[in-house]
Parts: C-alpha cells; sequence; structure tokens
C-alpha cells in the first residue's frame, strides 16, 4: 500500500464536530484526520455501489466502464479536471480513455477517493503511465518513490529508460547516477539477457564519457565496450571509433594498451581509429621518457584526466606540530590527492576525537585539544559547509570510539582525564538526545570499532594498566556485548574497519613500539588471520575503506607525527604506496563519505597538472611496470601502425 489519505485541512463539518468534540472531553484533535478517512471510505463505497454518481469513464479497449463521483476525480486530476469543466455536458458525464487496461484504472480511480494503490513490481510502470497521462502528479510521485526504493542491479536500465521516456528527472537522472556507480558491478556481470549491453550506442557513449563513471580502472570501460561490440559484431562493429573516445587510454597501462587496444581486432578494421591510437601512444611515451621537471608543466590531456569519485575520505584536525590542529583534508582517489578545504570549526581544533557520518553531516564526539578533555561535540553539514554544535555527551570522552549505525551514533570508552571509561552512550539525530546504553566487558580507552552486518565490533585500547588485545561485539537489537576470541597483539592507538565481510585492525602501539602488523577477523571461523604488514609503524592513524581497499593514513610512529598514507588490497595481500597527507599529523580519524551532491566541492579541481602524480599512481598503485621505449615521436607510430 501506498498509505492512506491523510488529510491537512479536513472539511468545515469535520472541524466543528472535532473541536466541539475536544472541548467538552479535554481529547486531542487528531480524531480530524481518522474523519477525513472515513468520509473518503464512506464515498468510494458510495462509488462502488453507483450512488450519486455523475460520470463515467469507460475504457473502449475492453469495455470497461467506471462510474465516478466528478468533483473526486477531478480533484486529484488535472486532466479530468480540466474535461470536467470546459467541455459540453454530454462529454462530460461520458469519458472514453483508450490503452489503460482496467485493472490499472481501478488502481488509479482508488487512489483518487483513498489516496491507496496497490502496487507492484509488475503494475508500477504501468500505474504511472496512466497517472502521467492523466496528470495525478501525486500519484506519480508516489510511483518514483516505490521505484527508486527498489532500485537493483537487474532493474536500473530499465528505470533509467522509463524516466527518460515519461521525462521524469527524477527517475532517469537517479537511475542513471545508479548506473555510473554501479558501472563496474554491471560491466562485470553483462551477459546476453543483460540490460546493459542492449542499451543503444548513443546510451552507452554518454555512460562511458561522463565524468562520474565510477570505474578505479580504466581498463573496465574499454573492456565493457569490448563485450557490448561482441554482443552483435556485425552492426555495432562500426562504431569502434565512437566509442574509442569515450575511454580515456591516457590513464592506461602502457603495456595493456599495446597489447589489448593496439592490436584489438575491431581496431585493427578500422582505418578511423588510427588518430586516437596515435595520439594515445604519444601520451603514454612521452609520459614514460619526460623529466619530472617538465611533466610538471605538462597539461593533461582529456584522455587523461580523472574521473570524479563517487567517495572521497575526509580528516579533520588531530595532533601535529606539537599541538592540536583544525585542518580539513579530503582524498580524491582518482587524482590520489589530498585537498585542504578552507572550512574549519571556528569552536577550534581538536584530537583524539571519534568520528562517523549519516547523511549530509560529519559527526566530531569528545576528544581533546591539549588542555580540556571534551564531552562537546559538534557536526558539521558538507553540503551547507556550517558548523553546529550538538547535545554534549553524559561524559567526558577522548581517545573514544565512536561509528554510526541505523542513523545513530555510538560513543564507546574512552578517557576524561582521570579514569578510563567502559560506558557507551547512543546520539539519535532526530531528537539531539545521547541515551547511555549497556556497557562494554572491558575498560577502554584508545580502541576502535567498525560496524559489519549490523553488529559493532570494538577491538584493543588501553585500560589503564596494559594495552589490550581483547575485542567484543554489541547486537542493537538486544542491547548486549559479547566477548570476541583475542587478537593475536596487543594494540592500543589502534584502527579498526570492515571490509568484505570481515574486520580489519591495524597497525597500535602493544606497550613497548609502533606496529605495523595487520590481522583480520572472520566473525563465520571466529578466527585472526595475520595480513600483509605496512610499510610503516603508526598508532593513532586514520584507516578507512574506498575502492575495496584500506587507506592507512598519518598517524605515529614511535618518534614523530607522520604523513604517510598507503593502502591495502585484500586480493592481492599487499600495500601499495599513496600521495601523502600535506602535514605530518595523528590523532584524527579518517571518514568516507559517500553520495554528496556537491561532490565536485571536495575533488582536486585543477586536473591540468596532474601528470606527474598520475604516473606515480600508474607505477604505485597498479605496482605494474610499463614497457620502456626508446624516445619516440607521432611519425614513428604512424610508421609502427602501417
Amino acid at each position: 500500500m501506498i498509505g492512506e489519505l491523510r488529510a491537512s485541512h479536513p472539511d468545515s463539518s469535520s472541524t466543528t464536530s472535532c473541536s466541539s468534540t475536544a472541548s467538552s472531553s479535554n481529547v486531542a484533535l487528531q480524531p480530524k484526520r481518522c474523519i477525513s478517512y472515513l468520509t473518503m471510505q464512506t464515498l468510494h463505497d458510495m462509488r462502488l455501489s453507483e450512488t450519486l454518481c455523475d460520470a463515467s469513464i469507460v475504457l473502449p479497449d475492453n469495455g470497461h466502464e467506471f462510474r465516478i463521483h466528478r468533483v473526486i476525480v477531478g480533484s486529484c486530476s488535472e486532466y479530468f479536471r480540466i474535461l470536467f469543466t470546459t467541455s459540453v455536458p454530454s462529454e462530460k458525464y461520458h469519458v472514453e480513455i483508450p490503452g489503460i487496461p482496467g485493472s490499472i484504472m481501478e488502481q488509479i480511480i482508488r487512489y483518487a477517493y483513498l489516496r491507496e494503490c496497490e502496487l507492484t513490481e509488475d503494475t508500477v510502470f504501468d500505474v504511472y503511465a496512466a497517472a502521467d497521462f492523466l496528470l495525478m502528479y501525486c500519484l506519480t510521485e508516489h510511483c518514483s518513490v516505490y521505484i527508486l526504493d527498489r532500485l537493483r542491479l537487474d532493474n536500473c536500465v530499465t528505470i533509467m529508460l522509463f524516466g527518460r521516456q515519461r521525462a521524469s528527472k527524477t527517475l532517469y537522472e537517479k537511475a542513471r547516477m545508479f548506473i555510473l556507480k554501479n558501472f563496474p558491478l554491471l560491466a562485470q556481470t553483462a551477459t546476453s539477457e543483460n540490460e546493459l549491453l542492449q542499451l543503444e550506442v548513443d546510451d552507452v557513449c554518454q555512460l562511458l564519457a561522463d565524468d562520474m563513471l565510477n570505474v578505479r580502472e580504466e581498463d573496465t570501460a574499454w573492456e565493457f565496450v569490448l563485450r557490448w561490440i561482441d554482443h552483435d559484431p556485425t552492426k555495432r562493429g562500426k562504431h569502434i571509433h565512437r566509442l574509442m573516445k569515450t575511454v580515456r587510454f591516457g590513464l592506461l597501462n602502457t603495456e595493456y594498451f599495446l597489447d589489448k587496444v593496439k592490436e584489438n581486432q575491431y581496431v585493427l578494421a578500422s582505418e578511423d581509429t588510427k588518430p586516437l591510437v596515435i595520439e594515445a601512444l604519444t601520451f603514454l611515451y612521452d609520459l614514460e621518457m619526460i623529466s619530472t621537471k617538465a611533466m610538471k608543466e605538462m597539461k593533461t590531456p582529456a584522455i587523461a584526466t580523472p574521473r570524479l569519485p563517487h567517495e572521497v575520505i575526509f580528516t579533520v584536525g588531530g595532533w601535529g606540530e606539537g599541538q592540536s590542529q583544525s585542518i580539513i583534508e579530503t582524498y580524491d582517489t582518482r587524482a590520489d590527492r589530498w585537498i585542504k578545504i578552507p572550512t574549519e570549526d571556528p569552536a577550534g581544533p581538536r584530537a583524539y576525537y571519534g568520528a562517523a557520518y549519516i547523511g549530509r553531516h560529519l559527526y566530531f564526539v569528545g576528544g581533546y585539544d591539549g588542555v580540556e578533555h571534551f564531552n562537546t561535540c559538534r557536526r558539521f553539514d558538507m553540503v551547507q559547509k556550517d558548523w553546529q554544535e550538538i547535545a554534549p555527551m553524559h561524559c567526558k570522552r577522548c581517545y573514544v570510539s565512536v561509528v554510526a549505525l541505523d542513523g545513530k551514533i555510538y560513543a564507546m570508552g574512552g578517557y576524561n582525564g582521570s579514569n578510563r571509561h567502559n560506558s557507551v552512550e547512543r546520539y539519535d539525530p532526530q531528537t539531539n538526545q545521547w541515551t547511555l546504553i549497556a556497557p562494554m566487558g572491558s575498560l577502554r580507552s584508545d580502541a576502535d570499532a567498525c560496524t559489519l552486518n549490523g553488529m559493532i565490533y570494538i577491538a584493543g585500547g588501553f585500560n589503564g594498566h596494559e594495552c589490550l588485545n581483547t575485542a567484543e561485539m554489541y547486537d542493537p537489537h538486544t542491547n548486549s556485548w559479547s566477548p570476541l576470541p583475542p587478537m593475536l597483539h596487543r594494540r592500543s592507538g589502534v584502527s579498526c574497519a570492515a571490509l568484505g565481510d570481515s574486520v580489519y585492525v591495524v597497525g597500535g602501539f602493544n606497550g613497548l613500539i609502533r606496529l605495523n602488523s595487520c590481522e583480520r577477523y572472520d566473525p563465520t571461523t571466529r578466527r585472526w588471520t595475520a595480513c600483509k604488514e605496512m610499510y610503516h609503524q603508526r598508532s593513532n592513524f586514520g584507516l578507512e575503506v574506498i575502492d575495496d581497499m584500506l587507506f592507512a593514513i598519518g598517524g605515529y610512529d614511535g618518534v614523530s607525527a607522520i604523513a604517510y598514507v598507503e593502502c591495502y588490497s585484500p586480493d592481492a595481500n599487499e600495500w601499495l604506496e599513496a600521495t601523502d597527507l600535506s602535514m605530518m599529523r595523528s590523532a584524527f580519524r579518517a571518514v568516507t563519505v559517500s553520495c554528496l551532491p556537491n561532490i565536485q566541492d571536495y575533488v582536486h579541481s585543477n586536473k591540468e597538472n596532474l601528470i606527474n602524480e598520475l604516473n606515480q599512481h600508474r607505477h604505485g598503485m597498479r605496482n605494474a611496470s610499463n614497457v620502456v621505449v626508446a624516445s619516440t615521436s607521432a611519425s614513428d607510430i604512424e610508421d609502427e601502425l602501417d
């Protein structure tokens, strides 16, 4: 059911009746709404019994006739309102509407009376189309909500095309953005029945050319081009030149381009592709041979311009240069660059805090500024770019562990300047209130937590006497904590994140040294397993997941704060280097934020000067070596192609 009619302005007789009842018995005015619905139910029953009906809707395709009340249907449909108020009298009483099935018209009329409509995935598109034709804007909006609530990999293309056909900007743009965001999965599962492979060349080109195409490696786009052509090579092979113009070959590995693009059968069969191959090879060869100094002076061509990410990592404040900091940096994974954001918190710096995000808001909980231990909490609106104080916690907490789960913020453990906590409190943004919930089994400060499959996992920390190797899990449905098997190492100042179906615990301090070791917890087997070690020892650092990789950011190595950033690929079980922070700092949290409407405000804007960074990204992030080629001119490449 879409829902019941809830009139905000009942008719005058209902208002009078409810008011008098309330004054005599002190009953709230809520019954007005019930009376409105009961009134409409009565009118609907009158329609079914054809009582006082003054018009008919006839479906000539099947002969169905629906007796209606003009004023009811006309109040909901602009089509009928215009018809009933401007047509000659004979037409007002007998309206023929072809092309709509009887079952769909029944739902349309039911909605007009009751604001109820029994939608299914099989009928919702027909209901939407009929409501759109009849100018029933409320019903098309309800259908849109129903459709978008069920937006999935297997129907996103259908919804995008339907939205375009019905001129629904909401359906079209949201479905299209869903396709762009989930393109790697869609392309990977593309089969002969896959809707993505059924798209026309215009739609394919528009998707592949979009800056928001969410591909970590550009070969994903190229391999989909080939898969799309392979679906019908006789008719689609002729589009190879047009499709190649949408792929950013300058982001590919040179060896891959030579093997998989230049020698491809569709490319070799078309003379039109030759200039594109020359352009790409010239750029890739120049990129390998040019000096670093000259490389910084090169402008990034369109074929090497990074796409925009759908997610960015936020890092705020922390401890660096001997004091707490206010700096905000975001990480653009496509450009492999950190960007300074000028909107610092006017309330001042903080370190050793906890952080999480819900919707468009980043929450910063507790912390320490070098003098005071905070119970205060701040919220940053990433769209409006303003800061707001929210309700304080019951306890002062620095070294606090914070996560977001099901629209609420959880703050666990911490240190108030005198004692460690095992207490936990939960913040509800709707009420702006913190509530104490079940305490943990252990005192913990300097631990870290993450969520996985609706549960909260917290690991490590310091209890005031020793660094901990213990971990526990919270079930919000039972409001209870359960102990987990101990970790392989004691870890305070640790970082924790969920990736795939596992919990990863990284770095920290064991009481003697800072660690570069990592381990992974599998909830199914309840076992901890060692992973590849980081390049750098670190504690009190940021750890976040983006592009299915763990990013370890900054921290303290036992001597000083560091700016090093590295990322871990579980598939390869390898750590790879990424671009450093702009300053050495520790004691901050990293938060990955997705689906911001203004994501461009937090990514690298000067993409013309990214050649050097892209080259480092190619050799570092891919961990692959390109073919070493002698100085090559465009004419040499042309000869090679001939």
